[in-house]
């Protein structure tokens, strides 16, 4: 379980891949594999990966073909920026919101508008996921924790504080971009049950 709270100063080292398993490193600073474990999850983007190795600067993980799929993995590069996130330990203070790191779906982004010092960003998403996104609701974008400002029919928009821009690799969206999304859990059970009353 993650907080969505992530810090962007992770990139892809290596990325093989054959047709049972993609192997990706991913280089990241010292700090964040300080008490690191073989076994641990970290949200890779918003995608929870198992550590399988590690070294002072970076660590290892193993995705199926599936998990590559359907995620933005598929369209990055070596060298492309990376939200990275340990997983909860009980007891910590939860500022984000409860993120499980299994990804719905991918949505694309249709607009950017600079508001003062923030950004906002639309986004286009499935139809499938409609029940589930809501305005001053929360969503992972990336791995990070959100508030979704407005939506309407198949689009949902955000805002990017400083903070964010400058944290994070939203900053780096354009028109066209791709982004890994999970819903919030309590909307997914919400939307469940009111299919059983139908």
């Amino acid at each position: 379980m993650f907080s969505g709270l992530v810090r962007g100063d992770a990139r892809i080292a290596a990325i093989d891949k054959n047709d049972e398993t993609i192997v990706m490193t991913v280089a990241c600073q010292p700090d964040f594999t300080k008490n690191l474990q073989i076994g641990d999850s970290i949200a890779v983007n918003g995608t929870c990966l198992t550590v399988e190795q590690y070294t002072d600067t970076s660590f290892v993980v193993t995705m199926m073909p599936q998990t590559y799929q359907k995620t933005t993995f598929k369209n990055l590069d070596i060298n492309a920026k990376l939200n990275v996130e340990r997983s909860l330990q009980v007891g910590q203070r939860l500022e984000g919101h409860l993120v499980t790191g299994h990804i719905d779906d991918i949505a694309k982004v249709t607009e950017i508008r600079t508001n003062e010092n923030a950004i906002e960003v639309w986004f286009a998403f499935p139809t499938r996921l409609k029940n589930q996104i809501v305005a001053q609701g929360s969503i992972a974008i990336n791995g990070v924790s959100l508030t979704v400002m407005d939506t309407h029919d198949n689009v949902f928009s955000v805002g990017l504080i400083p903070h964010t821009q400058d944290e994070t690799n939203l900053s780096k969206l354009n028109v066209g971009s791709e982004v890994n999304i999970e819903t919030d859990i309590l909307s997914k059970y919400v939307a469940k049950n009111l299919e059983k009353r139908i």
